[in-house]
C-alpha cells in the first residue's frame, strides 16, 4: 500500500468513527404520558421495570410525563385530558381504570395498557387478537386466575366451606372474576359471600361482616385501591383469623397469606416493547393484546403461623417465593 492510499483509509476511518459512535447512542424517547390510578409510590417496582424495559431496547428516559390519580377515580379523566394536551406521542396506563379514562378522552393517541383485567369485557379491545381502535397492551389473565385461587385456598384450608370475596364493583374486570370464583366454588360445594367495597373507609366494616357470617376463607380480587391499602387489608384479615389469597403478589409480601397472579413487573417491562413498536410506526389496532406467560405463587409462612395454618408440602414445592 502506498503512502497516499494509507492516509486516505485513515481519513475515511476517522470520519466513520463518529458516525458509528452516534449510531450506538441510546435513542431519546419522544414525549410520552404515563397514567396511574394508584399512587406512583405504591407501584415503584413496576415503574422501574418499565424504565428498565425501555433501557433494554436502547432508549434513555427523555420526556415521560408521570400522572397519578392517587386512588381518586374521578381525577382520571382530567389527568388524561392533561396528557393529551401535552401532545404526547402515546399514553401508557398502569391499570384498567386509567386505560378506560384515557380511551374516553382520545381515540387517536395510542394507548398502551401495561396491565388490564379483561379488555374485551370492558370494551377496550374488540378481541385480544385484533384489538382495533387505539388501545393495545397486556392483560393479567384475571378472567381465569380467580378459579385457580379457589383451589389453592382450599388446599391450604381443607375445611373451607364459607368463602368470602372482597371486590370493588367499580372495577369492571371484577365481574368476570366473580363468575370464575362462583363456578369453582360450586364445583367444591363452597358458599360464596361477596363484599363490595368502593372506598378504603368501608374495609373495616366489610371484615366485621365476614366475621359475623362465619367466613373461613377470603379471596381479594385485584384492585388498585386494595393494592394501596394492602397493609391494612392484611392486618384486618389476620385480626379476623381469615386465611386469604390475593390476585396481586404485593399483598402477600405485605402480610397476606398467599397470592397467585401474573408477574406484574414482567408485564410492565414488556409494555416497553409496545411503546417501541408504536414509536416505530405500528398501529395499536394491529398489535394483539398479550396474555401473561409468567405467574407468581407467593406464600407468607409468617402469616400462616400467626393463623395456625400448616401449609401442605404440596403447596410449598409449587411456590415461587416463600416468605419466612
Amino acid at each position: 500500500m502506498d503512502r497516499r492510499a494509507f492516509i486516505g483509509e485513515v481519513f475515511v476511518g476517522m470520519l466513520a468513527a463518529p458516525l458509528i459512535a452516534l449510531a450506538q447512542q441510546p435513542t431519546t424517547i419522544p414525549r410520552i404520558g404515563f397514567l396511574s390510578f394508584a399512587p406512583l409510590s405504591s407501584i415503584t417496582a413496576r415503574t422501574e421495570a418499565f424504565r428498565q424495559g425501555l433501557s433494554d431496547l436502547g432508549y434513555v428516559e427523555g420526556r415521560i410525563d408521570w400522572r397519578s390519580a392517587d386512588d381518586q377515580r374521578d381525577r382520571l379523566p382530567a389527568l388524561a385530558v392533561e396528557l393529551v394536551g401535552l401532545k404526547v406521542s402515546l399514553i401508557v396506563t398502569a391499570e384498567e381504570p386509567a386505560a378506560l379514562a384515557s380511551r374516553k378522552v382520545t381515540q387517536t393517541v395510542p394507548i398502551v395498557m401495561a396491565q388490564s383485567g379483561d379488555p374485551v369485557v370492558t370494551g377496550l379491545a374488540a378481541s385480544l387478537a385484533r384489538p382495533g381502535g387505539n388501545v393495545t397492551g397486556l392483560t393479567t389473565g384475571a378472567f381465569e386466575l380467580p378459579s385457580k385461587e379457589v383451589g389453592l385456598l382450599r388446599e391450604a384450608v381443607p375445611k373451607l366451606s364459607r368463602l368470602a370475596v372482597l371486590s370493588n364493583p367499580d372495577n369492571p374486570p371484577n365481574s368476570t372474576g366473580l363468575k370464575s370464583i362462583g363456578a369453582a366454588a360450586r364445583a367444591l360445594s363452597l358458599s360464596v359471600l361477596v363484599h363490595d367495597v368502593r372506598d378504603a373507609s368501608a374495609l373495616a366494616a366489610a371484615f366485621a361482616a365476614m366475621t359475623e357470617e362465619r367466613a373461613d376463607g377470603l379471596i381479594v380480587l385485584p384492585d388498585p385501591m386494595f393494592l394501596t391499602q394492602r397493609a391494612q387489608i392484611a392486618e384486618l384479615a389476620e385480626r379476623a383469623r381469615l386465611p386469604a389469597i390475593y390476585g396481586i403478589p404485593e399483598h402477600a409480601r405485605a402480610g397476606g397469606l398467599m397470592s397467585y397472579a401474573a408477574d406484574r413487573t414482567a408485564l410492565f417491562r414488556h409494555a416497553a416493547t409496545y411503546v417501541d413498536k408504536i414509536l416505530k410506526g405500528a398501529k395499536p389496532a394491529d398489535l394483539p393484546v398479550e396474555q401473561p406467560t409468567k405467574f407468581e405463587f407467593v406464600i407468607n409462612m409468617k402469616t400462616a403461623k400467626a393463623l395456625g395454618i400448616i401449609v401442605p408440602q404440596s403447596l410449598l414445592v409449587r411456590a415461587d417465593e416463600v416468605i419466612q
